[in-house]
């Protein structure tokens, strides 16, 4: 299974990149050969009856998007550029993900690395690397508290849960309205497998917020911002969901999973927020998880929460 490549007008670039990709029939066409089998840039180039030169430059466009890879592999002659694809479907979110036309709101957002957890219970297969290699040693759980795990650019554990702490800098007597967290993550087999579903838990001042079903621990192909060191053998990417509450519900990528709404959270007055991630010990798929930062998987960034707020009315 290939993840879903989920776009939204909150990373515009992206979304733009992505569009000029497919906006041409020459790149729709090697997308539509490359549904069936992986290619090199010369086969491409003879399918369609265009030169050599042609096919790598819109290659290269396709790629600088995320929708295919390129691995250089030895030829007859030198080495040949080969192409897959690297999601099965694109999900485009035009709207806003929450009520934001309200004169007067607006947006506090914070960005946190994934080594920055300030608990943690974790338990084999478990670990966590950087950007240039391995922080602790592999399945040693007492390692998680190493002070260089602020440099983790993926962490993976097979049970427990991570526990971070974002300050809450929102002026005094403002009205939240909208609070939700942002992350690539996905299941924890060993090495991976794409067919590994775990049920992923996440909780903010200690509420349940709601379970999400990961698919699977995904590899078989590169994740675009991996190390060159990292090995083709490991997981490689995960899915960026975003888990969201507001004064009603709570949702999973703009779907309700629970009633918990802002009012459970008890949010006015603090001045941080608590946000955990884990499996539960009562999960139905107790297949761990993968947590990505910026430097691995697909998607550029860390933990990521944002809140909207209003002034509140006199």
């Amino acid at each position: 299974m290939i993840p879903i490549l989920e776009l939204s007008m909150e990373r515009p670039e992206e979304l733009a990149r992505v569009a000029h990709a497919l906006s041409t029939e020459l790149r729709l066409s090697m997308m539509k050969l490359l549904n069936a089998r992986r290619m090199n840039v010369a086969e491409l180039a003879e399918a369609l009856n265009i030169p050599v030169s042609t096919a790598a430059s819109n290659v290269k466009v396709l790629e600088q998007a995320g929708l295919i890879e390129t691995e250089l592999l030895p030829a007859t002659r030198g080495a040949m550029k080969v192409c897959s694809r690297t999601f099965d479907d694109i999900r485009i979110a035009l709207n806003e993900p929450g009520p934001r036309a309200l004169d007067g709101e607006r947006r506090y957002e914070i960005e946190m690395p994934i080594g920055s957890f300030v608990s943690c219970e974790a338990a084999p297969t478990c670990g966590m690397v950087g950007e240039e290699g391995r922080i602790i040693a592999e399945d040693v759980p007492a390692a998680f508290f190493h002070p260089n795990r602020l440099q983790a650019q993926l962490i993976w554990l097979r049970k427990g849960y991570l526990e971070y702490r974002f300050p809450l800098e929102i002026p005094a007597g403002t009205r939240i309205r909208r609070i939700e967290f942002s992350m690539e993550i996905c299941s924890e087999a060993p090495n991976y497998d794409n067919d590994w579903p775990s049920d992923i838990t996440l909780w903010i001042n200690d509420a349940e917020i709601g379970t999400w079903t990961s698919p699977g621990d995904f590899g078989g192909r590169r994740g675009r911002l991996n190390p060159a060191w990292w090995p083709d053998t490991g997981t490689q990417y995960g899915m960026l969901k975003t888990w969201a509450v507001d004064a009603n519900r709570s949702t999973m990528d703009h779907e309700e999973i629970s009633a918990v709404g802002l009012s459970r959270l008890d949010l006015p007055g603090r001045a941080f927020v608590d946000m955990r991630i884990g499996v539960k010990e009562d999960a139905v798929f107790k297949g761990g998880l993968n947590l990505f930062g910026r430097r691995f998987g697909n998607f550029e960034q860390d933990i990521v929460m944002r809140i909207d707020y209003e002034a509140a009315s006199s």
